[in-house]
C-alpha cells in the first residue's frame, strides 16, 4: 500500500513539473514571438488600446451625470460623513443630503476634463519592454501601468481643479450649509472634513476603473478590437 502511495505521489509531482515546464515553455515561446514582431507594433497596439480606453470611457465621465448616474464610479459620502448623511435624513433634510452627494459628483465630472493631456503624455512614453510586460500581464496591466505613471501628476492637477469646481458647481455653498446644519444639531460630534482631497481621490479611482473596463473588453472581446493593429497585437495575447 505504501509503495502505491509513494508511486502515486511521485507520478503527481512529475505530472505537475511537466505542466509547469510546458506553461513556462509556452510563455517563453510567446515572448520570443512578440519580440520577433517588433517593438513598434506591440507598443503602438498597447498605446492604441489605452487611447481607446481614454476616448471611450474617460470622456463619458466628463459629461453631466458621468459620475453621478454611473453606479460603478458614483461618489458617495465619505466614511466619516455617513453619520452626517443618516442624521440629516432622520431630521427631514434628505434633499440637502442628496444635493451634497450630487455636487461632489459634479465637481469630479468637471475636473476629469483636465486628465486627458496627462494620460496622452504617459502613453507616449511607453517603451517596448513596458508594452511586452503589459501584453503578457493581467487583464488590467495596461491600466495599472497608466495609473503608476500618472497618479501623482493627476492628483496635483485634479486637487486645485476640484477645489475650483466646488465653487463653480456650488458645492462649497451646499456643503457649508450641510456641515453648519449638522454641527448645530444637539448631541452630535462636530465635523470638518477635507472634501477636496476625498473627491480628488474618488475621481481618480473612477477614471482608472473605467479605463480598466475598456482594457478588459479589448483583451476578452475580439469584436472590441476595432482596428487591424489591435487585432494583430491582442491576437498574440490570446495565445498566452
Amino acid at each position: 500500500m505504501k509503495k502505491i502511495l509513494i508511486l502515486s505521489l511521485v507520478f503527481s509531482l512529475s505530472s505537475y513539473a511537466q505542466v509547469k515546464e510546458t506553461l513556462a515553455q509556452k510563455l517563453a515561446k510567446l515572448s520570443t514571438q512578440i519580440t520577433a514582431v517588433g517593438g513598434v507594433d506591440i507598443a503602438s497596439g498597447l498605446k492604441e488600446a489605452l487611447n481607446k480606453g481614454i476616448t471611450q470611457q474617460v470622456s463619458k465621465l466628463t459629461a453631466e451625470d458621468g459620475f453621478y448616474k454611473n453606479e460603478a464610479v458614483k461618489i458617495l459620502m465619505p466614511e466619516e460623513l455617513k453619520k452626517v448623511d443618516a442624521t440629516l435624513r432622520k431630521v427631514g433634510l434628505s434633499s440637502l443630503a442628496d444635493e451634497g452627494i450630487k455636487v461632489l459628483n459634479r465637481a469630479a465630472e468637471d475636473a476629469v476634463k483636465e486628465a486627458t493631456p496627462i494620460f496622452v503624455s504617459a502613453v507616449k512614453n511607453m517603451s517596448f519592454t513596458d508594452a511586452k510586460n503589459i501584453l503578457l500581464g493581467s487583464e488590467n496591466a495596461a491600466t495599472t501601468y497608466l495609473q503608476k505613471g500618472t497618479n501623482a501628476a493627476l492628483y496635483t492637477k485634479f486637487n486645485p481643479v476640484i477645489k475650483s469646481s466646488f465653487e463653480k458647481v456650488g458645492a462649497d455653498v451646499v456643503w457649508k450649509n450641510i456641515i453648519n446644519k449638522y454641527n448645530t444639531l444637539p448631541l452630535v460630534k462636530k465635523v470638518n472634513p477635507d472634501l477636496t482631497d476625498y473627491t480628488t481621490n474618488q475621481a481618480l479611482a473612477g477614471v482608472f476603473k473605467m479605463i480598466a473596463v475598456e482594457e478588459k473588453d479589448i483583451r476578452t472581446n475580439i469584436n472590441a478590437r476595432t482596428t487591424p493593429l489591435l487585432q494583430k497585437v491582442f491576437a498574440m495575447q490570446d495565445k498566452k
